[in-house]
């Protein structure tokens, strides 16, 4: 399992003061939740298939260190939460730097939508049982 993918930053990542803009450590967050799901069977054509789809309710970047264009970065994802039936999840998504230093969070809050019904559904259990193999996100203790 994938938890974690190295990316190098492109020119469309960064905005007018040389840094990587906000929205593109979300989309990097992103990538790596879709690259997660196809591993365990759920690419975009299985979604299609099921009429299924993950969505968010929260998303929360904390900005630490600069990303700069052509930088290789990191993103590892780890489960903050799961309910009993799988319907409601958290991860954390944090980006590192080549050199280890973390340089955001991007936190998301999500569910699975009936894409026919349009309400909150439950996921077939082998997608709710790949959400808890992920590795624990553990609090650092202070």
């Amino acid at each position: 399992m994938t938890n974690a993918i190295t990316y190098r930053t492109r020119w469309a990542d960064m905005d007018p003061n040389g840094h990587m803009r906000h929205s593109a450590y979300a989309d990097y967050a992103a990538d790596q939740r879709l690259v997660l799901l196809a591993e365990w069977g759920y690419d975009i054509k299985e979604f299609a298939r099921l009429r299924l789809g993950p969505i968010l309710f929260r998303e929360e970047t904390v900005f630490l260190k600069e990303v700069h264009i052509g930088e290789e970065i990191r993103v590892d994802s780890r489960l903050r939460s799961v309910n009993d039936d799988g319907t409601r999840w958290s991860i954390l998504h944090t980006i590192y730097k080549a050199d280890g230093r973390v340089a955001a969070t991007v936190t998301v809050d999500g569910a699975w939508l009936d894409l026919d019904k349009r309400k909150l559904t439950t996921p077939p259990a082998e997608l709710a049982e790949s959400f808890r193999a992920l590795p624990l996100y553990e609090a650092p203790v202070k």
